[in-house]
C-alpha cells in the first residue's frame, strides 16, 4: 500500500508504520511523530480490527473474547484518548483546536445476526466510545464518528468470498443489506475521506 500511495501521489509524504493499535505506547508514538513532523494532527482513522475465532457462543473462551475486545475496542479508545489531545493543541500553523477521529465499527454493533457475539459486542462498544467521546469533546472542534459497514470484501473476510465463489453463490453475499450485495473497501474509504474533510 505504501508504494501504491507513493506512486499515485508523488508529492505527498507517506510514513508507513507497523504497530499494535491496542498498545498505548505505540499509539502515542505514532501520534507524537505526526505532531513533531507537521506541528499538528487533523485526522485519525482507527481502522484496526479482527473477527475473532468464529465459534459458537458456548465455545468461545474468555481470553478469545477479550482478544477481540483488545484489538477492536481498546485500539479505538486509545486512538480517541491520544488523538483528541493532539488535535486540541494549537500552534502558528493551527490557531484553532479541532480535527476528525473516525473509527470503523460495524452493522454487527447495531443489529443481531450480523456477527458473532464477541465481534458484535466489540463493535457496539466502538459505537458507544465514539458517541460518548463526541459528547465529552463538545466545544473542542474535534469530531468523532463511527462508520458501520455491512459485509465488506477485505483480507479479513476473504474466506467468506472464497467459499461463496467455490459454491457459485457469490451473488448471495450481503442479501440482508439494502443494496443486496457485499461492499468493497473503497466505498468505506470514501466515507472516511468525507468525514475527515472540511466538508
Amino acid at each position: 500500500m505504501e508504494s501504491e500511495l507513493r506512486q499515485q501521489y508523488p508529492g505527498v509524504d507517506v510514513h508507513a508504520r507497523i504497530f499494535d493499535a491496542a498498545d498505548e505506547a505505540s499509539v502515542e508514538k505514532v501520534i507524537n511523530e505526526a505532531v513533531d513532523s507537521y506541528g499538528r494532527l487533523d485526522i485519525f482513522f482507527a481502522n484496526a480490527g479482527i473477527v475473532g475465532p468464529g465459534l459458537k457462543l458456548g465455545d468461545v473462551k474468555p481470553e478469545q473474547f477479550m482478544e477481540v475486545f483488545r484489538v477492536n475496542t481498546l485500539s479505538v479508545f486509545l486512538a480517541v484518548k491520544h488523538a483528541s489531545e493532539a488535535m486540541q493543541k494549537i500552534s502558528s500553523t493551527k490557531p484553532v483546536s479541532g480535527g476528525s477521529i473516525i473509527a470503523t465499527a460495524s452493522t454487527a454493533g447495531i443489529r443481531s445476526g450480523a456477527g458473532q457475539t464477541d465481534y458484535s459486542a466489540s463493535k457496539a462498544a466502538v459505537i458507544s466510545i465514539m458517541q460518548t467521546a463526541a459528547f465529552q469533546l463538545a466545544g473542542t472542534n474535534v469530531r468523532c464518528n463511527a462508520i458501520c459497514p455491512g459485509l465488506i470484501e477485505t483480507g479479513m473476510t476473504s474466506a467468506v468470498w472464497e467459499m461463496a465463489r467455490k459454491r457459485g453463490t457469490e451473488g448471495k453475499i450481503g442479501q440482508i443489506n439494502p443494496l443486496k450485495r457485499g461492499g468493497v473497501s473503497d466505498e468505506i474509504a470514501r466515507v472516511a475521506l468525507f468525514l475527515g474533510s472540511d466538508e
